[in-house]
């Protein structure tokens, strides 16, 4: 007998709405107790202060023991740490800290090629996708005043990088090289104004 399909949202949404407030807190506290990724997500999402470093500890260390585990060799399971950033972007919508996250991603990366060799072209090509989001991010309206807090690591990001092979370093050196041109175009401080 072939599986049921699962729900979709639309049969979902219509079954939500229909409950009432105390049905609807159950709902949520059930979701909590499910695991622990829906503890951090809810965490996230309703805690009563703006999200700081008790919010964003849990997903850098997702992030982190891809690459660096406590014990053992990291996996670099790329997918595992982009997952980390989208769901604490998703959670709590605060972009400092999905900056910071994107950053020890790429930074965490090059730091794992620097230390095991060259990895596959796939692998540099997800750096690369980070570290584009994140100057893309960081060049937006919203996030310009974010720009200084990073300058520095990408900086670090782009001389650490700078020896790697696949044309990673050339693409880290380029994007790192435009996002301090945008910045100095429209009157923001750069490293070098700054060092």
């Amino acid at each position: 007998m072939p599986a049921k399909a699962p729900a979709k949202w639309v049969e979902i949404k219509k079954e939500v709405s229909s409950l009432n407030q105390a049905e609807l807190i159950e709902l949520v506290k059930n979701l909590f107790d499910q695991s622990h990724e829906n503890k951090l997500f809810l965490a996230s999402r309703f805690s009563s202060q703006p999200p700081g470093e008790d919010a964003i500890a849990p997903y850098r260390k997702r992030i982190v023991d891809q690459f660096f585990p406590a014990r053992g060799y990291g996996k670099a399971a790329l997918g595992e740490a982009r997952k980390a950033i989208r769901e604490y972007k998703k959670a709590t919508s605060d972009l400092l800290g999905t900056a910071e996250l994107m950053m020890v991603y790429v930074e965490q990366g090059t730091e794992y090629t620097n230390s095991y060799g060259d990895i596959t072209e796939a692998f540099y090509i997800s750096m690369e996708s980070v570290l584009e989001e994140l100057t893309k991010l960081l060049s937006s309206p919203q996030g310009r005043g974010l720009y200084l807090a990073f300058k520095g690591r990408l900086r670090k990001l782009e001389h650490d990088a700078g020896d790697i092979g696949w044309g990673y370093g050339d693409e880290v050196s380029r994007m790192v090289e435009e996002l301090e041109e945008s910045m100095r175009t429209d009157g923001e401080a750069t490293p070098d104004d700054e060092e």
